[in-house]
């Protein structure tokens, strides 16, 4: 089994069978855009913006026209911020867990091989991006800093989800992927403590 490439850069694609089959190729963050549902997600419009602005993003849709109109629009929607786009190729025939075909008759990235990923990643020249990403935050310390578990604590999240500029609406495991990536200790321990302390 081929090592999985290590990724700093969140990775947006269209759906859930598609980042599962994705978790199989890369370690790294992946995003979904619930199809077209992300038109209407101003939170995770947000956060892609967020993640281009620091991290930069890549873009993995599938190879047919809602593919690329879904890639299109975040492209606009990211603004100045960083995108690399990794193509999947024209591959004719049906997913496993589908009745039918797609309309164009395309693999989306969910019926992929794993090896052409890994080849459609490398010539977007993203399979050097092997530096690992380094967890200063974990569930525990989540819990004991009162972002979880607590009555208040999706309060918390959403008051320091303020204060860092991320989206307000983030799930507990979203904020905590994002807090490693984004942030450093220090600017969470400070915003912390300035929530905390009602500033």
């Amino acid at each position: 089994m081929s090592e999985k490439i290590k990724l700093t850069m969140p990775v947006i694609v269209e759906g859930r069978y598609d980042k599962i089959k994705l978790q199989s190729v890369i370690d790294g963050i992946i995003i979904t855009t619930d199809g077209f549902g992300i038109y209407k997600n101003r939170a995770k419009q947000a956060l892609i913006r967020k993640y281009a602005e620091t991290t930069g993003i890549i873009i993995l849709t599938d190879s047919d026209g809602a593919g690329f109109q879904i890639r299109n629009s975040l492209k606009g929607c990211i603004g100045s911020g960083r995108a690399v786009n990794v193509y999947i190729p024209d591959i004719f025939g049906k997913e496993r867990r589908k009745d039918k075909p797609s309309k164009e008759g395309k693999l989306g990235v969910e019926g992929i091989d794993p090896d052409v990923l890994r080849e459609a990643f490398a010539k977007a020249g993203v399979s050097g991006c092997t530096e690992p990403r380094t967890a200063w935050i974990d569930r525990q310390r989540f819990a004991e800093d009162g972002l979880s578990g607590s009555d208040n604590s999706s309060e918390l999240r959403r008051e320091l989800c303020a204060k860092l500029g991320l989206p307000e609406r983030m799930t507990s495991k979203a904020l905590l992927e994002a807090l490693n990536t984004l942030c450093t200790e220090n600017e969470y321990t400070a915003a912390l403590a300035a929530v905390k302390a009602g500033e």
